[in-house]
């Protein structure tokens, strides 16, 4: 059995309230997760064609509120 499938199993086998507890701890984790993914893409420059993007289309004022 491998470790993803062990962890699955332990997952299926919590109690309502453990299983409550798990999401929101794993909601965190992977918020947590995605934030420091952003942050190094931002770092290596892989946002920056965005970035320049957005501005131009601000400064043509193609942007609203919505």
């Amino acid at each position: 059995m491998s470790r993803l499938e062990q962890i699955e199993k332990q997952v299926a086998s919590l109690s309502p309230e453990e299983l409550e507890a798990f999401r929101s701890w794993f909601a965190e984790f992977d918020a947590a997760a995605w934030d420091r993914e952003i942050a190094a893409d931002v770092r290596a420059g892989k946002l920056d064609e965005l970035v320049e993007e957005a501005k131009a289309d601000y400064n043509k004022g193609q942007c609203n509120d919505r």
